[in-house]
C-alpha cells in the first residue's frame, strides 16, 4: 500500500517490522491486549470544560480522543448553556461506532462563592476543582483543557491509573524540565509542587480517593477533606496566584506530594518545550503521546507546528484512510515549518502519530 509513496520520514516508519521498535513496544502492546480481553467494556471517563469560543476547539480535541481509543469513551462536557446545542448537533452526528457517549452539564460551582469562582483566571477554568464534588459516581476521570489533542489511545494514559500506589490520587506532568525556563521557581509568590511545579491542563485522577482523603494544609492542623479545602486555599492565597486553579493544586501537592504520581513531559507537549532548544528528552526518543496547544498557538502563526498539527485532525474525516488523509498531508505541511523554533524538531510532532496509526490498523487487521 505504500510502495507509490514518495520516501519519507512517515514512510519509511511505516514499512519498519514490527520487532525494530525493541522489546517495549511489543511488551506495551501485549499489555494492552492482555487487559482488553479482561476489561472488554470498561469505560474510560474524559471530561473537558468549554466556554466562550472553545467549542471548535474542544470538538477536536474530543475526535482525537476517538479516532484512536480502544475501550468506550465516557466524555462528561462542562459548557455555558447557549453551547450546548452546538456540541448536542455536532456530537450527535459522530460516527461512533457504539463505542462512545457524552453527557452535557452546565458550569455550575458552589452557591456561595460562585461570583468568585467564576472571575478566577479564566472563565469557566477553576470548574475543574469541582469535579470530584460534582460527578460523585466516578471512580477515575482525565481532565484535559479544550486545547489538547491525542495522538495515541486515551487506553494508554488511562492506563496510569495501575500505576498508582496506594497514597497516590492523580498524575499530572511537571510545568517545566528545565528550571531555567521555568516560571513557579522564578516567579511564583506561594508554595508550587516540586522544582518547576505541575501543569493542570492533562490531570488523570482516582477521584474516589479524592473525595475520602483528608490533606495536610497550611491553614490549619486540622487535615480537610476535597470539598473543604478549596475556599479557604482561595482566600489566603487569591493576591498572590497567577494561574488561578492551577496555582492551587500546585499548592495542595506542595503539601500532600506523596499523593502525586508525576508523568513524562511526552503526554503534556506544550510550546515551552520547542521554543527554548528541545528540552523534553522523553518526546525526542518517542515522539509527542499528547499535544497541549496552550497560548493559543492553534489558532495564530506563531507555533505552526501546532496549527498544523490542530488543522489536520479538525479537518479529518471519520472513516477516511488515516495515512493518506492525515499523516501524509501533515508531513508536508510539518515539512514547511522547519525554519521555526518547533518546526525544527517537527518529526517529534508525528513520530508517534505514525505508530497509532500502524497499531490501529494491526487492530482492525486482527478484528
Amino acid at each position: 500500500r505504500c510502495k507509490n509513496l514518495s520516501v519519507s520520514f512517515w514512510n519509511s516508519y511505516w514499512m519498519l517490522p514490527s520487532d525494530v521498535c525493541g522489546m517495549n513496544c511489543f511488551w506495551e502492546a501485549a499489555f494492552r491486549y492482555d487487559y482488553m480481553k479482561t476489561h472488554p467494556s470498561e469505560k474510560m471517563h474524559l471530561a473537558v470544560v468549554a466556554c466562550g469560543e472553545r467549542l471548535e476547539e474542544t470538538v477536536t480535541m474530543l475526535r482525537s480522543a476517538i479516532i484512536f481509543s480502544i475501550r468506550p469513551l465516557q466524555f462528561h462536557i462542562f459548557a455555558e448553556d447557549q453551547l450546548h446545542k452546538s456540541f448536542k448537533d455536532i456530537l450527535d452526528d459522530f460516527p461512533y461506532e457504539g463505542k462512545v457517549n457524552y453527557t452535557l452539564y452546565p458550569i455550575t460551582f458552589p452557591t456561595e462563592s460562585a461570583a468568585e469562582w467564576k472571575k478566577l483566571f479564566k472563565p469557566c477554568a477553576s470548574q475543574r476543582l469541582f469535579l470530584p464534588l460534582i460527578l460523585k459516581n466516578v471512580d477515575s476521570l482525565l481532565y484535559v483543557d479544550t486545547d489538547i489533542l491525542f495522538l495515541r489511545p486515551v487506553d494508554d494514559i488511562w492506563s496510569f491509573l495501575r500505576k498508582f500506589n496506594s497514597s497516590q490520587i492523580a498524575a499530572m506532568a511537571p510545568e517545566h524540565e528545565e528550571p531555567r525556563i521555568g516560571w513557579y521557581n522564578r516567579f511564583a509568590r506561594h508554595p508550587f509542587y516540586g522544582v518547576t511545579g505541575i501543569n493542570s491542563g492533562v490531570m488523570l485522577m482516582n477521584m474516589t480517593r479524592i473525595r475520602r482523603k483528608y490533606f495536610k494544609n497550611d491553614m490549619t492542623t486540622v487535615r480537610l477533606q476535597w470539598g473543604e479545602i478549596l475556599m479557604p486555599l482561595l482566600k489566603k492565597y487569591k493576591l498572590n496566584i497567577t494561574w488561578g486553579d492551577q496555582d492551587l493544586l500546585n499548592i495542595i501537592f506542595f503539601h500532600n506530594p506523596e499523593s502525586l504520581y508525576v508523568f513524562p513531559c511526552q503526554w503534556n507537549y506544550r510550546p515551552d518545550h520547542c521554543i527554548y532548544g528541545s528540552n523534553c528528552k522523553e518526546a525526542e526518543e518517542e515522539g509527542i503521546f499528547i499535544l497541549h496547544g496552550n497560548r493559543g498557538v492553534y489558532h495564530d502563526d506563531k507555533q505552526p507546528t501546532f496549527r498544523a498539527v490542530y488543522e489536520a485532525i479538525k479537518n479529518y474525516s471519520f472513516g477516511d484512510d488515516l495515512v493518506h488523509s492525515l499523516l501524509q498531508p501533515l508531513e508536508l505541511e510539518l515539512q514547511k515549518t522547519m525554519r521555526t523554533y518547533c518546526g525544527r524538531v517537527y518529526k517529534v510532532f508525528i513520530k508517534q502519530l505514525t505508530k497509532s496509526i500502524r497499531d490501529l490498523h494491526d487492530r482492525r487487521s486482527k478484528g
